[in-house]
């Protein structure tokens, strides 16, 4: 499922080519994508407000309801930001973080999840996630997460 935004991404201008082929000016800003990635419905929901509310409303939203199903729109169209919780069915988010590594793709991901063990911290940013985000967040976490991994 896509969702678009309505509010500008901080620092998310980049050269895109038009359809002659010409680079367009560097200042245009394109829209980021962003991947969230949980098994329930009404958490990936509110993640998605988290976001919008720390400033980034402006972005493409795709969800994908495990790890499973994540794997697979990464390999259809890569997002630039993956946002993974980490217990879920079928894969979860820590198997997603090493697949997704495994395979080679430099995608920025972040881990949304109520494990506080600081060994599981390791884990997660020995795997390959850039940060992790402990529920129950505010907007202003979500943002100060955010700003220096997307800037």
């Amino acid at each position: 499922m896509v969702v678009r935004g309505g509010g500008a991404w901080p620092g998310a201008s980049r050269r895109r080519r038009g359809t002659s082929g010409a680079e367009a000016p560097a200042t245009e800003v394109s829209r980021v994508n962003i991947l969230i990635v949980d098994d329930s419905k009404a958490m990936r929901g509110i993640v998605m407000r988290a976001v919008k509310a720390a400033g980034f409303a402006d972005a493409t939203y795709r969800e994908a309801g495990n790890g499973a199903e994540a794997l697979a729109a990464i390999r259809a169209q890569k997002p630039d930001l993956v946002l993974t919780d980490w217990n879920m069915p079928e894969m979860s988010g820590f198997e997603l973080v090493q697949a997704v590594r495994a395979e080679g793709h430099a995608l920025k991901i972040g881990m949304v999840t109520s494990e506080s063990n600081p060994e599981l911290r390791e884990q997660a940013l020995a795997a390959g996630a850039l940060f992790l985000l402990y529920k129950p967040f505010t907007p202003d976490a979500v943002k100060a997460a955010l700003i220096p991994v997307m800037s």
